[in-house]
C-alpha cells in the first residue's frame, strides 16, 4: 500500500509540474541504481547519467559515433601507443566550473579504480596525461585500435567538486556504501538534477548554459522520470496521459497501446542478449540438493540444460514474437557474431541422454535467481525455464527479486544459477569477454560469476586490446568464442527486442542501446 501511494503521489506530482510541450514525463520498469557515474555498468543507470553527465564520445540514437566532450581523436602520429583527444572548449559544469583536461585525467583514473564497475573498459590504459587544458593523451599497453569504442559510457566528473565533497572514491555498491555522488551530481550534460527520490521520482531541468544549445533540438526543458515496476500500472499511466514515454511496453500490450489514438509504439532490435549463467567452478553448490559435488561442473549437464530450453516457445508464448532466439551471448550487432554460432535446437531426448551419461539420470534441484524489473518479461522467462528444465529432471526453484537485490548476487559470487542480460556498447566481442569470460580479478571478469578460469583464454582476451591486424584479431575472437560455446558457459535465451511507447507529440527513434538521450528528442 505504501509503495502504491508513493507511486500515485509521484505521478500526480509530475502532472502538477505542468505537462507543457517542453515537459517529458518518462517511465520505465526500473530506476537507476546510483548517480555515481562509475559505480555501476548497467543500462538504466547509464541512461539517466547520459542526461546529466557526458563522455568524450557518445553514440547517437542510431548507434553511430558522435563527438561530445572531445571534438576529435586519433592515434599520435609518431607513437601508436598513444591516443590524442582534443577537448571541446568553453564547456562548463553545472556549477559553473570550467571543464578541462585535468577533469578527464581524474575521471579516467577514478573509473580505473577497484570499486569502479567500468574498469574492464580501461585495462589497456597505462597513463592519462594532460598536455594542456584542452588536450589529453591516453597511453596504452600496445596499440589499441578500439579504445574510442570503450569510452562512450565513460562519464567525465569535475575533479574539484569530487574532492570538495569527498567523492573521489567510487561508491562501493556491493558493500552497500552511500556517498555524496550517490544522490548528487555535477555534470556538463544537457540537464541538471533538481530532485532525486530513488525508486520514486527524479526531476531534471534544462541546463541553460549547455554547450550544445545550438546543436541539438533540446525541445524538452524538464524531465520527470518515474520508475514503475508493475507493467499494468506503467501501461495505464501511458494510456491515461500521466506519462508521455515508456521504454518498455509489455509485449502483451503492444496492440492495445499501438491502437490507442494519440499513442505510438516504435520497435527495433536491441543490442542485448538475455541468458542464464551457471557456477561451473565450485566443488559444491550452496543452492542444490547434490551433496559433495557440483552437477554444473560437468559440461554434459550444461549442454543438456542448454538443449532443454525451447527458445521458440519462449519467443512465441512469453515474448509474443518480440525476441530473436539466441545460441550465443552476443547479438548480431557485435563483431565476432556468426549465424552458425547463434543457432541451437531443442532436443529433450538428447538432453536426457546427456544427463544419464553424466550420472544425473534422476536429476537434481537447484535455485534460479532472476530479476523481476530489469529485462522484458524477465520473471516470466524464468518461469518458463522452470518447466523446460523439469523435462530433463532438473527441478528449478525460482527466486525472483528486484535488480537492486539481484545483481549483487552475481557480482558477489552468491548465486549458482542466474539470469543476466548483456548489451555490448562497443559493438565488439572483447567487451563480452572482458566482463563475462576472463577470470574474475581486480581488473577483469567482474560479472563472470561462473567460476570459469583459463589462463590461455585470459591471455587471448588481453591480446585483443593491442592487436592491430584485424584479421588476426578476428581469428583470436573466433577461437575464444569456440571455447565459450564448447564449454557451454552460458545458456543463451534470446536477443531482446525494444518496444518504446510514446505520445504522438514525442519525436524520437529507438536506440539499439535502449538509452534515450533526451537532448535528441523533439516535442511536436
Amino acid at each position: 500500500m505504501k509503495k502504491t501511494a508513493l507511486l500515485t503521489a509521484a505521478l500526480l506530482a509530475g502532472t502538477a509540474i505542468g505537462a507543457s510541450a517542453e515537459t517529458l514525463r518518462w517511465a520505465r520498469a526500473g530506476d537507476s541504481l546510483t548517480l555515481d557515474p562509475h559505480a555501476q555498468n548497467e543500462g538504466p543507470t547509464h541512461t539517466l547519467a547520459h542526461q546529466i553527465y557526458e563522455p568524450l564520445i557518445i553514440r547517437d540514437m542510431t548507434g553511430a559515433f558522435q563527438a561530445a566532450l572531445a571534438t576529435d581523436w586519433a592515434p599520435k602520429e609518431d607513437d601508436p601507443n598513444v591516443w590524442v583527444f582534443n577537448l571541446r572548449q568553453g564547456v562548463t559544469f553545472h556549477d559553473g566550473a570550467d571543464f578541462t583536461a585535468e577533469d578527464v585525467v581524474f575521471s579516467i583514473n577514478r573509473a580505473k579504480s577497484d570499486d569502479s564497475d567500468m574498469k574492464e573498459l580501461l585495462t589497456s590504459i597505462t597513463e592519462v596525461r594532460a598536455v594542456d587544458d584542452h588536450t589529453v593523451e591516453f597511453v596504452t599497453d600496445g596499440p589499441n585500435p578500439i579504445l574510442p569504442s570503450n569510452l562512450t559510457n565513460l562519464f567525465m566528473m569535475d575533479k574539484d567538486w569530487a574532492e570538495a565533497n569527498n567523492a573521489v572514491k567510487v561508491q562501493d555498491v556491493e558493500g552497500g556504501e552511500q556517498t555524496f555522488a550517490t544522490t548528487n551530481t555535477n555534470g556538463t550534460g544537457p540537464y541538471v538534477l533538481v530532485s532525486r527520490e530513488p525508486d520514486v521520482r527524479t526531476v531534471l531541468t534544462l541546463n541553460e548554459d549547455y554547450w550544445g544549445m545550438d546543436e541539438f533540438p533540446l525541445d524538452v526543458t524538464e524531465i520527470t522520470y518515474t520508475p514503475i515496476q508493475n507493467a499494468a500500472t506503467r501501461v495505464a499511466a501511458l494510456l491515461s496521459g500521466e506519462v508521455d514515454f515508456i521504454q518498455d511496453v509489455p509485449v502483451q500490450d503492444l496492440t492495445r497501446v499501438g491502437n490507442t489514438d494519440g499513442l505510438v509504439v516504435k520497435t527495433a532490435p536491441q543490442n542485448r542478449t538475455i541468458f542464464f549463467g551457471m557456477n561451473v567452478g565450485a566443488d559444491d553448490l550452496e543452492n542444490d540438493n547434490v551433496e559433495g559435488a557440483n552437477p554444473l561442473a560437468d559440461v554434459r549437464v550444461r549442454q543438456a540444460m542448454n538443449m532443454a530450453i525451447n527458445r521458440e516457445a519462449i519467443q512465441q508464448v512469453v515474448m509474443r514474437g518480440q525476441s530473436a532466439p539466441a545460441g550465443m551471448i552476443a547479438p548480431p550487432f557485435v563483431n565476432g557474431w556468426t549465424e552458425e554460432m547463434d543457432a541451437i535446437s531443442t532436443d529433450i531426448e538428447g538432453a536426457k541422454a546427456l544427463m544419464e551419461e553424466a550420472g544425473y539420470e534422476d536429476g537434481f534441484s537447484i535455485q534460479l535467481d532472476c530479476p523481476n524489473d530489469r529485462y522484458v518479461n524477465d520473471e516470466s522467462i524464468c518461469q518458463a525455464a522452470v518447466g523446460m528444465m523439469a523435462q530433463i529432471g532438473v527441478t528449478v526453484n525460482l527466486d525472483a527479486k528486484p535488480k537492486a537485490q539481484h545483481f549483487p548476487l552475481i557480482t558477489n559470487d552468491e548465486t549458482d544459477f542466474f539470469m543476466l542480460g548483456w548489451g555490448v556498447p562497443t559493438y565488439d566481442s572483447a567487451y563480452v569477454f572482458n566482463f563475462l569470460v576472463h577470470t574474475r580479478g581486480s581488473e577483469r571478469g567482474s560479472w563472470n560469476a561462473t567460476g570459469y578460469s583459463n589462463e590461455e583464454i585470459d591471455a587471448m582476451i588481453q591480446s585483443l586490446e593491442s592487436e592491430t591486424d584485424l584479421d588476426k584479431r578476428n581469428a583470436t575472437i573466433q577461437t575464444i568464442w569456440d571455447e565459450v560455446q564448447e564449454q557451454t558457459l552460458y545458456l543463451p535465451i534470446h536477443h531482446q527486442v525494444l518496444n518504446w511507447g510514446m505520445a504522438e507529440k514525442v519525436g524520437t527513434e529507438v536506440s539499439p542501446e535502449d538509452d534515450p538521450k533526451i537532448k535528441f528528442f523533439s516535442m511536436n
